[in-house]
């Protein structure tokens, strides 16, 4: 089988973990997570977004990187939950936008991330996960992680307004966009089954939509 490199991205809550997991388990593949519990920056940054939002997100933006070449590197198909293209164009620009990151450093920070992703090789996929705010909520307030306990559904949507404008013009790789919100990809196999027939299709050339079908 061909090697791939399949990213997955979406807004919080929209499902980006427990389908990394389960097509990882499904098809074989590596799987990658994004880096929370050894994050050195999370802590101040929570404490004071103005002053430590910078340097998060150069964190971010180096783990990411290494962590993708890692993935680039191997001899067998991978999965990564969250891109390095959100960084940028979600949350690096939510910050900026609500005035958590200066106009100086959100700038000098663009400037390094468009250095460093024009030189990546591009993924194969692009897994892009959607769920309405109402949904994402409801998610967010059953699993009860307590470092989402202050997200808001005006931050969601603040979030999914930039999502949506920046994957209209993502043209790194081919894009699959999966409606997450009446799919439960965890207690129910079929519908896995489904989403993991649609990916190889995608894989191979065969659809280019979103799943299921806009009315």
């Amino acid at each position: 089988m061909a090697k791939h490199l399949v990213i997955v991205a979406g807004n919080i809550g929209t499902g980006k973990t427990s389908l990394t997991e389960r097509l990882g388990a499904r098809l074989g593949w590596v799987t990658a997570f994004e880096s929370v519990a050894d994050n050195p920056y999370l802590p101040d940054f929570y404490a004071d977004m103005r002053s430590w939002s910078f340097h998060l997100q150069i964190f971010f933006l180096g783990h990411r990187a290494q962590q993708y070449l890692d993935l680039v590197a191997l001899p067998q198909s991978a999965i990564l939950d969250r891109s390095i293209y959100e960084d940028a164009h979600i949350f690096a620009r939510a910050l900026h936008h609500m005035s958590n990151l200066s106009e100086r450093d959100y700038l000098a920070y663009r400037r390094v991330f468009d250095l460093l992703v024009a030189h990546l090789p591009p993924p194969d996929l692009l897994i892009y996960l959607r769920a309405p705010v109402s949904v994402l909520m409801k998610r967010i307030r059953k699993r009860g992680r307590v470092i989402e306990g202050g997200i808001t559904a005006e931050y969601l949507s603040l979030l999914d307004s930039f999502y949506n404008e920046w994957i209209k013009t993502f043209d790194n790789c081919p894009v699959l966009t999966i409606r997450t919100d009446d799919l439960d990809f965890v207690h129910k196999p079929g519908h896995l089954d489904i989403v993991v027939q649609h990916i190889q299709d995608r894989l191979e050339g065969r659809e280019d939509l979103v799943f299921p079908p806009e009315s």
